[in-house]
């Protein structure tokens, strides 16, 4: 490689050394502003480079590497214009660690800042763009929840760190906003590292569900409250966003309707260009995760299946349960599998594996009187389309699923088939039901494009001297 960079090299002085010589009898003659205009004059040629083939000379430069590649920018401008291909620097991206349309979504659609703007791609220089994210700062991401807070460092490929927010924090959407500075210390002590050496990136759970103005006002104070307490600890700079919208961007998308079934209860949220659509309406469900973990638990008293701790009923869960596509089917199957909990020994369970999952479509059967999943999302999507809110109806009929619960097999497929059940052929024929990207870490992924943008943190983040309480800033919920 080293050789091959000696080559070009030689080669484009050789060529920058006979046009200076051709070009200096007509330089001499001109004054300081000719002379800076002759800089400007198009080489046409590579020097020995001419005879090779347009595809292999690429390949070479690809085998040279970035910043090998960016040292010929500065030769002359035929270089310059073959290396600042777009394509040559997109396979630069590529063989990066993220995944490279994750990355070509983030540039294209949420470099902006919010509001959102779209970048086509023949607009944007690559190179340009792969400078800028080698220079990016990072971020520390905290994805609080009621059920468990992830953490971790932004260039990292996953969360590095897990913590039981409802029994360590109690739950970050408590108006306690108190226990902010608490919650943000603990999860930067265990990260081990300065809450003034990066900017914070924080998703926020979906609170205060209506349009009224008390619960604009509400969410509103809940945001003031987290940027408040992390720039009382002098954190750099902030960027709070609502954790459907994190979740939505990690499937890569700006619009659609992101629904995520968290500990306490399921959410449906709508999303237009990454702003929720409260003036629509978010459905809630009383059926989380925890609902269906104290359902397994029921079943398995009633069979007099013994266990320690709910942590073996939740491995069970996980690794057990799934969601029939036809329940009153796979009544009258023989769906009975074993699985070996740690220290706990080996379990066998029945009909506990779907209808457990079951009570998210059906929650009379464990005596809930809530919807089920598919009318809340089916409801939500008739409202979308109520609403008109642009002439392209196509936005809503993307159902984006988020949360670990959503994980479990069967869930996309039956809720897919439900939905095309409810719905009227002219709205369902377009529904496209899309499986947790990252399962419970969605919204962690989301806010890792967001932090590792080539327009970072500059485009998302509030600085503490630009903060101000009470203002009517539009914030992302």
């Amino acid at each position: 490689m080293a050789y091959l960079l000696k080559m070009i090299l030689e080669s484009a002085n050789r060529l920058n050394s006979s046009d200076y010589s051709s070009n200096s009898s007509s330089s001499s003659d001109m004054n300081s502003s000719d002379a800076s205009d002759s800089d400007q004059i198009i080489v046409s040629s590579t020097g020995d480079f001419d005879r090779i083939p347009l595809d292999v000379f690429m390949q070479i430069l690809k085998l040279l590497g970035p910043k090998e590649a960016a040292k010929l920018t500065v030769i002359c401008k035929s270089w310059k214009l073959i290396v600042s291909d777009n394509m040559l620097w997109i396979s630069y991206l590529q063989n990066q660690q993220d995944p490279w349309d994750s990355k070509f979504f983030a540039e294209t659609n949420l470099r902006s800042g919010y509001p959102l703007r779209t970048y086509p791609s023949r607009m944007q220089s690559f190179m340009q763009i792969y400078g800028q994210r080698a220079q990016v700062p990072g971020a520390i991401i905290i994805d609080g929840g009621s059920g468990y807070c992830k953490f971790g460092w932004s260039k990292y490929d996953s969360p590095s760190g897990r913590a039981a927010t409802f029994l360590e924090f109690g739950n970050i959407e408590s108006p306690m906003y108190s226990r902010f500075r608490h919650f943000f210390a603990t999860i930067y002590s265990r990260m081990q590292v300065k809450s003034t050496s990066q900017p914070t990136v924080v998703s926020i759970p979906i609170t205060q569900y209506g349009n009224t103005q008390e619960d604009k006002t509400a969410r509103r104070k809940l945001k003031e409250a987290i940027y408040s307490e992390l720039f009382d600890m002098n954190v750099p700079s902030v960027c709070a966003v609502s954790q459907a919208t994190l979740a939505l961007f990690a499937a890569r998308r700006t619009s659609g309707i992101l629904v995520n079934i968290g500990f306490n209860q399921t959410s449906v949220v709508p999303i237009l260009h990454g702003k929720i659509m409260h003036q629509v309406g978010v459905e809630v469900l009383g059926v989380g995760a925890l609902k269906l973990t104290g359902y397994l638990r029921e079943q398995m008293h009633q069979r007099n299946l013994n266990f320690s701790s709910l942590y073996t009923v939740r491995t069970l869960k996980e690794n057990l349960c799934y969601v029939a596509i036809d329940y009153e089917e796979e009544l009258r199957k023989d769906t009975e599998a074993s699985y070996e909990v740690p220290v706990e020994g080996w379990y066998t369970l029945k009909q506990e594996r779907f209808r457990t999952g079951e009570i998210l479509f059906q929650p009379r059967i464990a005596g809930l009187s809530d919807k089920g999943l598919h009318q809340a999302v089916a409801l939500c999507i008739e409202n979308c389309h109520d609403a008109g809110l642009t002439p392209d109806d196509s936005w809503f009929t993307t159902v984006v699923l988020a949360g670990g619960t959503a994980c479990l097999p069967g869930v996309v497929e039956r809720l897919d088939k439900e939905l095309h059940l409810l719905l009227p052929p002219a709205i369902s024929n377009g529904i496209r039901v899309i499986p947790p990207p990252y399962g419970a870490d969605s919204a962690w992924y989301g806010a890792k494009l967001l932090s590792n943008l080539s327009t970072f943190p500059d485009s998302w983040c509030i600085k503490k001297k630009d903060f101000r309480p009470k203002s009517r800033r539009n914030f992302l919920w």
